[in-house]
């Protein structure tokens, strides 16, 4: 198969055969060379393919990356075209570092910008997360003695990332170990070709070290990327790249320094440690951190380590490790001291919600006997207008996700006066109590330690900016409602983040789907988001 690149191609998909897309005509072999493959990701700076390299008898895989350039200014595009080769570079030096993807080329063509790099096999740490769940202690050790020398390295390069982030921490995995490799399904394709062995997909470039090779190693991807694209916005300032809830404050303001990165690498930390948003974890109202709270006994973490992680998130420049050897050193540490100018205080929760940490949460005994040495804060249950959420908890804490979203069904509709389970319309969630939003919400993200809740629906609902459809792409919905209203929905863990609660009681007629955007707004109306 060949993927055509085009951005208004309809029908991208093509033979092997073809020399040119059969559907817009455009070329199909970037630089007369590589064969783009499929899409393996799309960005707000561009897209990356899959591809081969035509010129090597083995057709080795690569990973190629296409960056948009919306401002057709052609003074524009040469001073970005020139900074994108200055860069290109910088970032072969950088590939030279074996837990740095290689540069293997880059050029222009019709006014696009091309990043070839060496495919790297493996999952990414958002993957590993999604598959296997919170992190202990060792395992953000691990993370951070194996990736703050990258850092270091690429610091005295005088680059900064800018997105560091869980899913640009890849930890690299022989591709021949089918089950191990994230992306095994899209290059399997590529493995039956004639001339293409699972050997010869697993060698990075024909003259790559086999020391680049090594497996389970920490791997910095998605590099230069928020770095080129930044400065292709020539005489702009303030632009702002990263992803907002791993982003350092300062990057909020168009800067970004070798601390905002490990500011990046500390809530990622804080997110594997939770499975909690870093929005989540940080009190607005006292302006404090306050992850400690959204521990699990099975992964609270030792005071060294929590004093480590204090510091790398602190939101001032001058009360944050300014490089990583201060980090690497404090690692080396055998006890480790905050050195800053205003002492922290101890954490605490947002006014608005009260202090969990002060009561004990008595589990009904199925669920104690499953869930055995489970000591949890007692849940604030109340109601605006006398519902009872017991049942709610109980099913959530058991982690019952299909018996939780039915109750939620019916808590919502007692909440907005009616006598019996029925469905809803979009416009009834406007006089749905505050106070009960809060508690059916505060339960969800909790007892799914930040994948479900409405809060978690109504930022992916801001972030796709009201797009229906693609706010069901990214649950995981049918973007229409089915005959059943419980088609297509996934009452597991595993489910895509902000899948549950489902929709199974919006009624099926009018227009249903406003029940997006009316929550949403119902939502951060009650301060959830």
């Amino acid at each position: 198969m060949s993927y055509c690149i085009n951005p208004q191609c309809l029908s991208p998909v093509n033979p092997d055969s073809a020399e040119c897309c059969l559907s817009c005509g455009e070329q199909l072999l970037l630089q007369n060379r590589y064969r783009p493959i499929e899409m393996l990701g799309e960005g707000g700076f561009g897209k990356t393919y899959l591809a081969v390299d035509e010129h090597i008898p083995s057709k080795p895989p690569c990973a190629i990356k296409q960056f948009h350039f919306l401002d057709h200014q052609v003074n524009r595009y040469q001073k970005a075209a020139k900074l994108f080769r200055q860069e290109a570079v910088r970032l072969e030096q950088l590939g030279k570092h074996p837990q740095i993807p290689q540069l293997l080329a880059h050029f222009e063509q019709n006014k696009q910008l091309f990043l070839v790099q060496e495919y790297i096999a493996g999952k990414t740490l958002e993957q590993e997360f999604q598959q296997k769940g919170i992190f202990h202690e060792a395992q953000i050790w691990e993370l951070l003695r194996g990736l703050l020398p990258v850092l270091q390295y690429i610091h005295q390069h005088q680059i900064v990332h800018r997105d560091l982030k869980p899913a640009n921490i890849l930890r690299r995995s022989p591709l021949a170990l089918e089950a191990e490799n994230a992306l095994s399904e899209v290059v399997e394709p590529i493995l039956t070709r004639p001339g293409i062995s699972k050997t010869n997909a697993s060698t990075l470039s024909s003259n790559s070290p086999t020391q680049r090779r090594k497996e389970h190693q920490w791997v910095l991807i998605d590099f230069g990327v928020a770095k080129l694209l930044t400065n292709t916005a020539i005489n702009q300032t303030g632009t702002v790249v990263g992803s907002p809830e791993f982003m350092a404050p300062e990057q909020t303001r168009g800067k970004a320094f070798p601390a905002s990165d490990l500011y990046g690498l500390g809530t990622s930390c804080l997110y594997l440690l939770t499975g909690v948003s870093p929005w989540q974890l940080y009190d607005e109202i006292n302006q404090r951190w306050v992850w400690r709270e959204f521990l699990t006994p099975q992964s609270r973490v030792s005071e060294r380590l929590g004093v480590i992680l204090d510091r790398l998130v602190q939101h001032s420049l001058d009360q944050r490790y300014a490089n990583a050897e201060q980090v690497l050193q404090a690692l080396n540490t055998p006890k480790t001291a905050i050195t800053t100018r205003t002492p922290l205080k101890p954490p605490s929760r947002p006014k608005q919600q009260p202090s969990l940490a002060q009561f004990r949460w008595r589990l009904p005994g199925i669920v104690t006997q499953f869930l055995p040495g489970l000591s949890q804060p007692i849940d604030d249950l109340s109601s605006a207008v006398g519902v009872d959420y017991t049942k709610l908890q109980h099913f959530l804490a058991a982690q019952n996700w299909k018996a939780a979203d039915e109750e939620t069904w019916g808590v919502l509709c007692q909440g907005l006066g009616h006598a019996k389970r029925c469905y809803l319309h979009a416009q009834e969630l406007k006089q749905l109590p505050s106070q009960d939003l809060r508690t059916i919400d505060r339960l969800w993200v909790k007892y799914s330690q930040g994948r479900f809740g409405f809060s978690v629906q109504t930022r992916i609902y801001e972030e796709v900016e009201g797009d229906y459809a693609q706010f069901c792409d990214r649950l995981g919905w049918l973007t229409y409602n089915p005959h059943h209203p419980s088609v297509g929905f996934r009452f597991n863990r595993s489910a895509p983040i902000g899948h549950l609660p489902s929709r199974i009681w919006i009624i099926g007629s009018g227009h249903w789907w406003q029940h997006a955007q009316i929550m949403s707004e119902k939502v951060v109306e009650c301060g959830l988001v």
